[in-house]
C-alpha cells in the first residue's frame, strides 16, 4: 500500500523546541541559587536537562520515522511491560516524597508511571481502532476501561495525580472512538468514587485538601503559599528575568512542579499568558493533525497525546494557582524532569509520524 509521506508538522516542532528552550532558561533562573548551594554548580540542573533533551530528541526522531501502524503491533507486549514495571515499583522502587515512584538501574532512575502514560496511548489507539464496531456498544466501552484499570489502580496507589491523568487520557481516547455519551456519565461517577477510595487510603492526601482549603494557615500549605506570593509579586510584566525572590529557597521545587510561579514572578501576567498561549497553539496543531490523520488509529494516537499535554498543563497551573489541592505534576516541556520530558518527546514523535502520513499534508 503506497502512502503519501510529507514533511510532518514543522510548526509543531518549532513550538515544542521553543518551549523546551524557554524551559531551560527558566530552569537555570529557578535553580541556580539552590544548585550553587547544594552542588557548587549553578548550571547543575540545566546540564542534566540538556542531556535529557538530547536523549528525547533522538527518541522522538526514531519514533517519527517508521510507519506508526508497525508500532501498533506491539501494543499488548508494551502494555504488559508497563504493568510489570509498575508492579516492580512496589518491590524494588525508591521512595520520593514518601512514596515509591522510581526505579533505579545503577545511577539511572526513571518513573514507570511516565512510561505507562505513553504506552497507554499506544495501547488504547490500537485496541479501540481494532474493536471499532464494538466501541459503538456499551460493552465495548466498559471492556476498554477494564483493560486500563490495572495500570490506573497501580499508579494511583502511589501517585494519585498521575493516575487521574491516565484515567482522563483514557476517557478522552475511548470517548473519541465511541462518541457515545450515556455510558461515560456512569464511568465518570465510578472514577470519582475510585479517587475517593484512594484519598482515604493515604492520610497525607486528605492533609493536602485541608491545606488547600486553609492555605493561609495550614503548615502543609507552605509551598502553595510561597507560589502565590511569587505570582502576586510579578504584577503585569514581572520583576525581570533572574530577579525572582521566591526562588531563593522560599518555593520548594521551584525549578520543577512550581516553575510556573517563577515564570509569573519574573515575567508577570504577560509571561503567564504567553506560556498558556504556547500550549493552546500546540494543542491546536495536535487537533489539526488528528483531523487530517489517514485513519482512526492515527487520529486516536494524536488525540491521546493532545489530551495528555492539555490535562497535565491544566493540572500543573491549577495547583500553582491553588485552584486545586497541591499535587506533583510537572509543566510539560518546561519543568525540570528527565523521565517526563523524554516520554513527552516520544509522544511528539508519534504525532509527527501521523502528520507525515496525513491526508494531503498538514496546513
Amino acid at each position: 500500500m503506497n502512502k503519501k509521506v510529507n514533511a510532518g508538522d514543522p510548526l509543531m516542532l518549532l513550538l515544542v523546541f521553543g518551549m523546551i528552550v524557554f524551559g531551560l532558561v527558566m530552569i537555570y533562573s529557578a535553580s541556580s541559587y539552590t544548585a550553587g548551594l547544594q552542588y557548587g554548580n549553578a548550571f547543575y540542573y540545566v546540564k542534566r536537562q540538556i542531556f535529557t533533551v538530547i536523549i528525547g530528541t533522538v527518541m522522538m526522531y526514531m519514533i517519527s520515522r517508521p510507519d506508526y501502524h508497525r508500532i501498533l503491533k506491539y501494543a499488548w507486549p508494551l502494555y504488559g511491560i508497563a504493568l510489570l514495571m509498575l508492579a516492580a515499583v512496589f518491590l524494588i522502587g525508591t521512595a520520593s516524597h514518601g512514596q515509591k515512584r522510581w526505579i533505579y538501574i545503577g545511577p539511572v532512575g526513571f518513573q514507570p508511571s511516565e512510561f505507562t502514560k505513553f504506552i497507554l496511548i499506544i495501547f488504547l489507539a490500537a485496541m479501540c481502532s481494532a474493536a471499532e464496531p464494538l466501541m459503538k456498544k456499551r460493552k465495548g466501552i466498559i471492556l476498554m476501561f477494564l483493560c486500563v484499570m490495572p495500570a490506573a489502580a497501580m499508579v494511583m496507589a502511589t501517585n494519585l495525580s498521575t493516575g487521574v491523568i491516565i484515567l482522563g487520557v483514557s476517557f478522552i481516547i475511548i470517548f473519541t472512538a465511541s462518541r457515545k455519551w450515556a455510558p461515560f456519565f456512569a464511568l465518570t461517577g465510578m472514577g470519582i468514587a475510585m479517587m475517593g477510595v484512594f484519598l482515604k487510603l493515604a492520610a497525607y492526601r486528605l492533609d493536602r485538601i485541608e491545606a488547600w482549603l486553609n492555605v493561609e494557615t495550614h503548615p502543609k500549605g507552605y509551598q502553595t503559599r510561597q507560589a502565590l506570593f511569587a505570582i502576586g509579586s510579578g504584577g503585569l510584566f514581572g520583576c525581570g528575568y533572574g530577579k525572582s525572590i521566591q526562588k531563593l529557597a522560599y518555593v520548594p521545587e521551584a525549578h520543577n512542579d512550581m516553575i510556573f510561579a517563577i515564570i509569573c514572578e519574573e515575567w508577570g501576567l504577560f509571561g503567564a499568558i504567553i506560556s498558556i498561549l504556547l500550549f493552546i497553539l500546540l494543542i491546536w496543531r495536535c487537533a489539526v493533525i488528528a483531523m487530517a490523520a489517514p485513519d482512526l488509529q492515527g487520529a486516536l494516537f494524536v488525540t491521546g497525546v493532545m489530551a495528555h499535554i492539555g490535562l497535565q498543563m491544566m493540572i500543573n497551573i491549577a495547583v500553582v494557582t491553588n485552584s486545586i489541592p497541591n499535587t506533583g505534576v510537572p509543566l510539560p516541556f518546561i519543568s525540570y524532569g528527565g523521565t517526563s520530558l523524554v516520554f513527552l518527546m516520544c509522544e511528539i514523535g508519534i504525532v509527527q509520524n501521523v502528520a507525515r502520513q496525513g491526508k494531503g499534508g498538514i496546513s
